[in-house]
């Protein structure tokens, strides 16, 4: 998956955060701390997504908004601010931002917003096909040679997040935060249980396990 964002954030915890949680998900993701620094890589680069903080030093994320639009008034934008109330909002969306997130927000929602809007504009496509197994984005459908899995939901975002992140290991603690959250009560465990779940719905062994670390999928046919 090659999708390029681009995250204007001055909050280096936030911004790492962001970042950290994007490129997990496949994205290639670009912090940039500076509004200013910001406008000079939206007139040299281009992105499939511009994340924008309002409340930057340099150059606001309402003028990089304006300026974005008058070079190019197709690329997804999403606003996040702590700002509270309506009006900051109902001003970037007369700017033509295509979403808004008020802070603290949880990165679960930021990446469903992060997806649809990337679905939305085209960048990417609503099925992810992996050899025989094809996974449907829109309708959480998965099916293997044409033949439906059954998959429950979660059991769905888990072959997902490792379909996304085919070959590489992905450990527990990452599995947890991306599908529950950081604050929720499950743990390897339940992870453990839906993997097993998974592994009995599809006909070939795709996924496999790093004992102590994580999962890992690999693409047979």
């Amino acid at each position: 998956m090659d999708i390029r964002i681009f995250v204007v954030e001055d909050d280096e915890h936030i911004g790492s955060v962001v970042r950290t949680f994007l490129e997990e998900a496949g994205y290639r993701a670009e912090l940039c701390a500076d509004g200013r620094k910001a406008l000079e890589r939206l007139y040299d680069e281009r992105y499939q997504l511009v994340i924008l903080d309002i409340m930057l030093p340099g150059t606001s994320g309402m003028e990089l908004l304006r300026e974005l639009r008058n070079l190019d008034g197709s690329t997804p934008v999403l606003m996040m601010t702590a700002l509270s109330g309506d009006e900051p909002q109902i001003k970037a969306f007369d700017r033509l931002a295509d979403d808004y997130l008020t802070k603290p927000f949880s990165m679960r929602i930021l990446l469903k917003r992060v997806e649809a809007l990337l679905r939305r504009s085209g960048a990417l496509q609503n099925e992810l096909h992996l050899g025989e197994l094809c996974l449907n984005q829109e309708s959480y459908r998965a099916s293997w040679a044409g033949t439906d899995l059954g998959l429950t939901l979660r059991e769905f975002e888990i072959l997902k997040l490792l379909a996304e992140n085919s070959g590489r290991v992905m450990s527990h603690d990452r599995i947890l935060s991306r599908l529950w959250g950081f604050d929720s009560d499950a743990t390897e465990a339940t992870v453990h249980t839906h993997i097993k779940n998974l592994r009995a719905k599809l006909p070939v062994n795709i996924i496999k396990t790093l004992r102590g670390v994580g999962y890992s999928l690999e693409e047979k046919r």
